[in-house]
């Protein structure tokens, strides 16, 4: 299974790295610099995940194009499936230390 790391992607900013990925990774810092990537994996069927450990999940577009997220329970201040419902994001992982590639499918 290819997984792509936002951050190899800005390296080389070419959208053929993306070809054949089954997940790409966001880190949530690289969330406003990935909108158009983002796009483009709704549009070639790859998963997104978020690791949005150390921030407070800001609720906005992105997040329709995310299937997984990483988030801590200190700063959601809400349980998984609340977070769910609110963000509309399949798979909520709260409080987790495990890479996030750990939880991809």
């Amino acid at each position: 299974m290819k997984v792509v790391r936002f951050s190899e992607y800005q390296k080389s900013p070419n959208l053929s790295l993306l070809d054949g990925a089954r997940w790409l990774i966001i880190h949530h810092e690289e969330l406003e610099s990935a909108a158009a990537v983002l796009f483009h994996s709704e549009l070639l069927d790859i998963l997104v995940g978020v690791d949005h450990r150390g921030a407070k999940i800001s609720d906005g577009l992105w997040q329709r194009a995310v299937h997984l997220i990483l988030a801590d329970s200190t700063l959601e201040r809400d349980d998984e499936p609340n977070i769910t419902r609110r963000t509309g994001i399949t798979k909520v992982i709260l409080d987790s230390k495990e890479d996030i590639e750990f939880y991809c499918y």
